[in-house]
């Protein structure tokens, strides 16, 4: 037997957890500002006001709108997620050992993505509803509203997460689940993903609940930041003493609220 065949190995292992993070690893991820390649603890994201426009005279200067940049720190943390494979493991079952304890740590790393954004959101102090009502339509256009009133764009780059409750709500709006709404057309594969009201919906089983209480988000992509100082990496060591590889993943993340105007949090009762 070839002395690089532990090469192959890890290169198909490698191969395996990166597309598990990228396919079915984090939900959220592709819905909010993204930075990636930081260097260093932590990185910036810029919060740019409101500009004014002006008139100017004739052969005058071009007015200054002079905007405010309002820097926005978001602190990285790491994160691992490993486990052993038995070196004969894979002779003993008719299971891909190798591809199962690749996608349980993309999962596991693309959970920990996900419960960083939304514990960015969470830290938003802009709220409508209420935990003593399930959650409805009136909530949605309430939400809607404090946005439009916020001046957030509706450029097709906001969105909205739910619970699976939540989601069953929907599901009984005629106007979410009609093609004479929304179109006949499914957004994505992988998870549950819908577009109503310019909005693109996501089911998302990790919001915050406390009892009863359970928090949902309306929000535009650039509101909320998140920043990647590393990417998923899998490190693999032979150890001969237990006959098995140990797997290691990694990453470096994270997440921060950036304009509290672009989100509204959705206060509702868990029926």
């Amino acid at each position: 037997m070839s002395i690089s065949i532990d090469q192959v190995f890890i290169k198909q292992f490698e191969a395996d957890v990166h597309l598990a993070y990228q396919q079915m690893g984090t939900k959220l991820r592709g819905s909010v500002r993204s930075k990636s390649g930081v260097v260093g603890a932590s990185t910036t994201f810029q919060k740019v006001g409101k500009g004014i426009a002006s008139t100017k005279s004739r052969h005058g200067m071009v007015p200054v709108m002079n905007l405010n940049h309002e820097p926005v720190e978001c602190t990285l943390a790491d994160y691992y997620a490993g486990d052993w494979v038995d070196a004969l493991d894979e002779l003993k079952t008719n299971v891909d050992e190798r591809r199962v304890v690749a996608s349980a740590g993309a999962y596991a790393l693309g959970r920990k993505t996900d419960e960083l954004i939304v514990n960015a959101m969470s830290s938003t102090t802009t709220n409508v509803g209420n935990y003593s009502n399930a959650f409805a339509k009136s909530m949605i256009l309430d939400a809607i509203e404090q946005l439009n009133e916020n001046d957030v764009p509706d450029d097709g780059r906001r969105f909205a997460v739910v619970g699976v409750k939540q989601w069953n709500v929907l599901l009984g709006l005629d106007e979410f689940v009609s093609a004479d709404y929304v179109g006949d057309t499914p957004l994505t594969t992988g998870f549950e993903m819908k577009k109503w009201m310019g909005i693109t919906w996501l089911l998302y089983n990790g919001l915050p609940l406390s009892g009863t209480q359970r928090d949902c988000f309306i929000y535009h992509a650039s509101s909320i930041g998140h920043a990647c100082g590393q990417e998923v990496k899998t490190d693999i060591s032979w150890h001969g003493e237990r006959a098995a590889h140990f797997i290691s993943n990694s990453m470096s993340q994270g997440a921060v609220l950036i304009d509290n105007d672009g989100i509204v949090r959705i206060k509702c009762k868990e029926a």
